[in-house]
């Protein structure tokens, strides 16, 4: 996998790729657990998104670059 994927002629890095479909999953993700009530569960929701951003982040990364 390249490291950098040229985007209308500028060089962007595939890790910030990355993250903005990370962010979308995340998205999809949270819509999906706040239907099922599972952020009644949750202790402390924002800090619980930002890890399941970061998660997704960085398995995302990993496919990417492993």
């Amino acid at each position: 996998m390249p490291r950098e994927i040229s985007f209308f002629d500028a060089y962007v890095p595939t890790l910030l790729l990355a993250v903005i479909v990370a962010g979308a999953i995340a998205l999809v993700a949270d819509r999906i657990l706040v239907r099922i009530g599972w952020y009644d569960l949750v202790w402390h929701p924002a800090l619980f998104r930002v890890s399941l951003f970061t998660c997704i982040a960085a398995l995302l990364g990993l496919a990417i670059y492993a």
